[in-house]
């Protein structure tokens, strides 16, 4: 799968209340970003930099605005709070917001097609594209990518994990959920010939042709585990039943996720000033902690980077 990080296809549940209670409970407001340091994001007050604004390419210090291409939805990074209504929440969008405050800019975002977001760029239609895009080497020749997360596949459970499951090792000889055709199936896959050595016998794979089938089985006790993306995963189990349902498990040893890769902000070539300029406010954003908060308010506080990279992916 191409499009993000092994995008699975099934619509990841969580209900529209759910998003408008979360977004209600945001200090940002959806659909605006003002730069100033009265801006709130994730409950963190926002400050402009001066000197990292009066960095930006002239043509966005005109304008007062970074022309954003989003994929909507694609939870939780990108989502509509309400269906049929333009607003939107998430990682991505919260992050744009706090970047936009940081700049003393507007982070504008626009819903695109995804397969077209990196051409609309190349084409000068927008200047940046947020939208859980994994950092690669093929698209690191038509765009720069500031990194902000890591993440991958990851394991979700009932609520209280009462099959005691903490690492890949422990699926081995048990029932196991999984979407049909994804990474999350490859890796369970690939992960039985560790289970035949650690003799514990193999994983129980069972496929369904939505994630939220596999869900079902989870909740019917068919499966102990579901594998599916950790962010989608830890969205899940933040929102499902008010976060009474499941429990996302963090691997020490992988806590982005299994076969994390970066995902980054991807930045047109013909503006390394505004590389630059988010590279630096990005950092200062983990430094005082708001890219953390950010990704914990959607459950997904162990897909941030510790540190902003530029490019990171050498695949």
């Amino acid at each position: 799968m191409n499009a993000h990080f092994a995008r699975p296809l099934a619509v990841v549940l969580g209900t529209a209340t759910a998003l408008a209670a979360l977004t209600a409970c945001s200090d940002s407001n959806p659909g605006s970003a003002v730069g100033g340091s009265d801006t709130k994001v994730a409950g963190v007050a926002i400050t402009k930099d001066q000197a990292l604004h009066d960095a930006l390419p002239a043509a966005i210090k005109e304008s007062g605005t970074v022309r954003v291409a989003t994929d909507v939805p694609y939870a939780p990074f990108e989502m509509f709070v309400k269906e049929g209504e333009s607003a939107l929440t998430g990682v991505d969008y919260d992050l744009g917001q706090a970047l936009g405050a940081k700049l003393g800019v507007k982070f504008a975002f626009t819903p695109q097609k995804f397969d077209g977001i990196v051409p609309a760029i190349q084409a000068g239609k927008f200047d940046v594209a947020m939208s859980a895009i994994t950092d690669n080497a093929e698209r690191q020749k038509v765009v720069d990518f500031v990194d902000y997360s890591q993440s991958g596949s990851g394991i979700m459970v009932a609520e209280g994990n009462p099959a005691k499951i903490a690492t890949l090792d422990d699926l081995c000889g048990k029932p196991v959920g999984v979407q049909a055709a994804t990474n999350q199936l490859d890796l369970l896959k690939a992960h039985q010939s560790r289970c035949k050595a650690i003799d514990k016998g193999e994983i129980g794979i069972q496929t369904f042709p939505k994630d939220s089938d596999a869900q079902l089985a989870l909740r019917a006790g068919k499966v102990v585990a579901d594998v599916l993306t950790k962010p989608a995963a830890g969205w899940t189990a933040k929102t499902a039943e008010d976060g009474k349902a499941f429990d996302l498990v963090d691997d020490p040893a992988a806590l982005g996720g299994y076969n994390a890769s970066p995902n980054g902000i991807a930045v047109s070539k013909k503006l390394p000033e505004l590389t630059d300029a988010i590279h630096k406010a990005l950092q200062q954003l983990i430094d005082d902690g708001t890219l953390n908060k950010i990704c914990d308010k959607y459950g997904v506080a162990s897909i941030a980077v510790t540190e902003a990279t530029r490019n990171a992916s050498v695949n």
